[in-house]
């Protein structure tokens, strides 16, 4: 039987807790350092989830970039690069716990440049600013959104680094996230409302995310957790 929307919602939100003391946790252990290889650096933060979590599944693949990689959209598979002294890195994790998607990313500055430090502080505050929009407009489409965002990211100096701005988010298996499916998305060409329910008659969640680049400097950097909780 499928779990009330309280429910769900809480299960949710606690998906999102343990996403962030996984985060936390990456961050105390120094796991993300130079010299350590993006997908070395991966292994090791699956293997810190199930330590803390017994979690041993991931709803989508695993990503963890750096340096010019971390101006690649989802999508994209670059080689393994190994993290420099002076990097910036994110890591963006879909951790399942109890059978729901907690869906998290943060971003990782080493060193001092000032730019890298000035777009990680930036990350959260656009984040904040397109939830704020979207508390603001109870009728708010994926296309409006993701316009917002859009904007949001010029206004401080930044590009968008890919063709939406965020997702469904719910029990596993997830079935809507797929990319024929615009209507799954936060992006340019949705243009039904965010606050809706879904094939099954449940309240729709969504996942906010937030990739900023400069393409100038070949770099970016990467926000994302949930919008709707």
């Amino acid at each position: 039987m499928a779990d009330d929307e309280p429910t769900r919602a809480a299960r949710l939100l606690d998906a999102q807790a343990k996403a962030v003391r996984l985060f936390s946790a990456i961050e105390e252990r120094g796991l993300v350092a130079p010299g350590e290889g993006e997908r070395a650096v991966s292994d090791r933060i699956r293997d810190l989830a199930n330590e803390l979590f017994g979690t041993t599944r991931h709803w989508h693949k695993r990503i963890v970039r750096s340096g010019p990689n971390t101006l690649e959209p989802y999508r994209e598979n670059p080689p393994d690069r190994v993290i420099g002294t002076d990097d910036i890195v994110f890591a963006d994790f879909g951790p399942i716990f109890e059978e729901y998607e907690a869906d998290f990313g943060r971003t990782f500055v080493l060193g001092d440049d000032p730019v890298k430090h000035r777009l990680r502080e930036d990350l959260p505050k656009i984040f904040a600013a397109g939830r704020s929009r979207f508390e603001a407009d109870p009728d708010i489409t994926g296309a409006r959104l993701y316009a917002e965002i859009e904007r949001l990211a010029a206004e401080s100096g930044w590009e968008l680094g890919g063709w939406h701005a965020g997702h469904l988010v719910g029990e596993f298996p997830h079935e809507w996230i797929d990319g024929a499916d615009v209507e799954s998305y936060i992006a340019p060409a949705n243009r039904t409302p965010l606050r809706r329910t879904d094939k099954a008659g449940r309240r729709c969640h969504w996942i906010l995310e937030i990739h900023l680049v400069d393409t100038a400097r070949q770099f970016g950097g990467f926000h994302e957790e949930l919008l709707t909780l």
